[in-house]
């Protein structure tokens, strides 16, 4: 008995998928090297709250490392480090190859835009003594998740004149925060009766301001609106008409944390998709001369349908490799189909208090590595790419070849919801492509959780794919 016993062990050894050991497996050394990754990821975390500041930090860190401004018909070399930004919202960065572009490029593609709460256009009124901005959500939030928290105030406005005025207020904790308030547990009997998705109206998202008004002694209405006006006034030199051409947005004022006495979780605001955006960013910037052209491009608009000209459906990245591909006398559009993309994108992890939302064999875990998600969409794999069985041959390959610890799991329990990226944008171009990122939990709230053992395999991952496919 003990003969077969030990046959059928090793039967099962051959043929079962072995189980997934996570951190366990990891050295003391690499753990080590993950905390230190993470301590820039959070420095980029917290700088890069809005898609701007995202742009603005990701090209400083480019800039600083020898990417220059990409010139269209300009011959560059293997080795060569280029960037090209996108109405301040978006930024591709390229390294050149060996081959140039003719074996199709390599492109790793993240978003940087994350949930929010964005103002109206004509966003700033009194009620009672009592100034607030009304404002309309920005992607899926849990709107009770963002009351009765310190905000701040980030953005652009664009004067009358052409003259741009870049906002941040509430960030730093000598400045003023802003708050959605919430109605108190003695008078919300018939609040908490409702639904948890309607309990908190979107028109009610209104943030508070102020509340004091301008010292006058002459009796008008709205003294405290215009005590608000004034300030923005003498502070930037805007009046309320410019709020027409603003771009402003209210996120958490806090700063990411390590989380748990072991430090082993990050806990912010904007880890979708700013977790996958680090690591690839990285990943662009460390390698050197790689074999096949390598492009990393940090995209908008991805919470909301990825729609608009710095959104994924734009076709500013389609344009810049065909404009690699002409300097290199490549077709653009054969470039891209030989072209393969990793869609740096998140997903659920599991979490064990709310275990019903989740299948525990097909979901992703903390601190197991890298999620590869074959498809997102939603209950018959509606509006999704289902990457094929070749190409995630070929990724799991690139992935155990270079002992990058990953994983494969879905968003969820099949009828319960479900989730897009950027990767059928992708794939509608001809090119091969898989979601590829790190496990979430939390994800969509103003304070999500990840591991800085999965942030540091994600580079790990991207960094192979430039380099070691």
């Amino acid at each position: 008995m003990s003969d077969e016993k030990n046959k059928t062990k090793m039967l099962k050894e051959q043929l079962f998928m072995s189980a997934k050991k996570g951190i366990s497996t990891v050295s003391a050394e690499e753990i080590k090297k993950s905390d230190e990754f993470c301590e820039g990821y959070k420095e980029f975390l917290d700088n890069s709250p809005v898609e701007r500041e995202a742009v603005s930090y990701s090209l400083k860190l480019a800039e600083e490392n020898g990417f220059v401004e990409f010139e269209r018909d300009k011959q560059y070399k293997a080795g060569d480090k280029v960037y090209l930004i996108n109405r301040d919202k978006a930024i591709a960065l390229a390294v050149i190859g060996k081959n140039k572009t003719k074996n199709g490029v390599r492109l790793s593609i993240a978003h940087i835009d994350s949930p929010r709460v964005d103002l109206k256009p004509n966003p700033l009124y009194e009620d009672n003594n009592l100034a607030y901005f009304k404002t309309h959500y920005y992607g899926g939030i849990k709107k009770y998740q963002w009351t009765v928290m310190p905000l701040a105030l980030h953005g652009t406005v664009v004067k009358l004149d052409g003259t741009r005025v870049n906002i941040k207020v509430g960030v730093d904790e000598s400045e003023p925060c802003f708050c959605i308030t919430d109605l108190l547990p003695h008078l919300a009997r018939e609040q908490s009766s409702k639904k948890l998705g309607q309990a908190i109206e979107g028109e009610n998202l209104n943030v508070l301001v102020g509340s004091r008004p301008l010292d006058t002694e002459d009796e008008e209405s709205e003294l405290v609106k215009l005590n608000i006006m004034k300030i923005l006034n003498d502070k930037y030199g805007i009046t309320e008409g410019d709020f027409l051409s603003a771009e402003l947005c209210l996120v958490p004022a806090q700063k990411s944390r390590d989380v748990g006495f072991d430090r082993g979780l990050i806990g912010g605001y904007g880890h979708d998709d700013k977790v996958c955006a680090y690591p690839a960013l990285m990943a662009a910037i460390d390698t050197e001369i790689p074999e096949d052209t390598c492009i990393t491009y940090l995209t908008d608009k991805e919470e909301t349908g990825s729609d608009g000209n710095t959104g994924m459906q734009s076709d500013f990245l389609r344009y810049f490799v065909y404009d690699l591909a002409k300097s290199d006398g490549e077709e653009g559009y054969r470039v891209l189909s030989k072209s393969k993309c990793l869609s740096a994108d998140v997903n659920a992890a599991f979490d064990p208090i709310y275990a019903s939302a989740y299948e525990a064999k097909n979901s992703s875990y903390i601190n197991q590595g890298v999620i590869i998600s074959k498809y997102t969409g939603h209950g018959g794999k509606y509006d999704t790419s289902d990457a094929s069985a070749e190409y995630m041959g070929e990724i799991r390959s690139m992935l155990e070849k270079n002992k990058v610890m990953w994983q494969v799991g879905e968003l969820g329990k099949v009828d319960i919801g479900g989730g897009g990226t950027i990767a059928k944008f992708v794939a509608n171009m001809n090119v091969d492509v898989v979601d590829l990122g790190v496990p979430v939990l939390s994800m969509h709230a103003p304070f999500e959780l990840i591991s800085k053992i999965d942030v540091y395999e994600a580079y790990r991952a991207f960094y192979a794919f430039y380099n070691n496919m």
